[in-house]
């Protein structure tokens, strides 16, 4: 094992599978040479050559619509939008087309198309934006959001190994912060939550960057915090939600993405809708405003959740 980013786990997920499948390729723009907006492909065009690294014009429907063609003739393409913002332009192909192929046709879409998505670096509204909510809604997507090295890499290669297309959430503030070993051959993860911290007081549900903030809130607390990572929003595992909610009885549901619709209000309908005899207090949900994400540091600082204000809401929740 060694020590790898959250980015240069992703790296090395994708030159293994490059390397163990041949019908593997990348598709995006600047990511051969140059390495992609974040680095993300760096030398995987030299390694593989440029017809398996595939630079493509500023065209993200044309990256994925060409991306689903490949993926039904047999290949296994992997697209990366610069931002997740980007994949709007996309959305026809992802939805409409690569989603509903199996059920129009019978035909597999093995295609995984990853978004760096978030904030936390002042990217303003359209760098920023953390849309999984926009593709849990489209029957026949899975969507992915991992957070940490390990959980990258290897939800990567179940990604790219799936039949289905995958929507892969890379959270960019965790790219080059979050750190840990990752073996040298990488396996497959089941699309499963994990209980990240185990506590009797109350659960915390997280995915992505928030994960790393509801554990350093649950210390913060003192207080004895359940901290589940979601880790796949689809499919969406309840059961390990709901057997925490049965211990702690409390639940608090934290989404950096802005609060309407967001992935968390799905978990929070669920608990409540299957769970109610559970809970001694109301579902708690902490998420974003609906307000575009702001380019001043102190206003975004401001906007997103953070451990100051998980803390808070956990205190908030414990004491009900």
């Amino acid at each position: 094992m060694a020590v790898e980013t959250y980015l240069e786990a992703i790296t090395h997920a994708l030159a293994q599978e490059m390397e163990r499948d041949e019908r593997v390729m990348l598709m995006g723009e600047d990511i051969g040479s140059f390495g992609g907006a974040f680095k993300a492909t760096y030398g995987l065009s030299e390694k593989f050559g440029a017809a398996r690294v595939r630079d493509t014009p500023i065209a993200e429907a044309g990256i994925v619509g060409t991306a689903v063609g490949a993926a039904i003739t047999g290949m296994r393409p992997v697209c990366e939008m610069q931002f997740a913002d980007f994949v709007a332009c996309a959305f026809d192909q992802i939805v409409n087309v690569a989603a509903k192929m199996h059920y129009r046709l019978g035909l597999a879409v093995p295609l995984t198309i990853r978004l760096p998505s978030g904030g936390g670096f002042a990217g303003g509204p359209f760098h920023s934006q953390n849309p999984e909510a926009w593709f849990m809604h489209a029957p026949g997507l899975k969507v992915f959001a991992p957070s940490t090295p390990r959980d990258a890499a290897g939800l990567l290669c179940t990604a790219i190994r799936d039949p289905n297309p995958v929507i892969f959430m890379e959270n960019k503030s965790l790219y080059r912060r979050a750190k840990e070993e990752v073996p040298e051959v990488v396996e497959e993860i089941a699309p499963e939550a994990k209980v990240v911290r185990e506590g009797e007081d109350l659960t915390v549900v997280a995915y992505g960057a928030m994960v790393g903030a509801a554990l350093a809130a649950a210390e913060a607390s003192g207080r004895s915090v359940e901290v589940i990572d979601l880790r796949t929003l689809v499919p969406l595992d309840l059961r390990t939600v709901m057997d925490s909610v049965a211990k702690t009885s409390r639940l608090l549901v934290v989404d950096e993405a802005n609060e309407t619709c967001a992935a968390g209000a799905q978990v929070a309908a669920a608990v409540g809708e299957h769970g109610f005899e559970l809970l001694d207090a109301p579902v708690r949900r902490l998420a974003t405003p609906d307000v575009p994400i702001p380019f001043s540091p102190p206003l975004e600082a401001a906007v997103l959740p953070g451990v100051e204000s998980i803390t808070k809401a956990i205190d908030e929740l414990a004491d009900y």
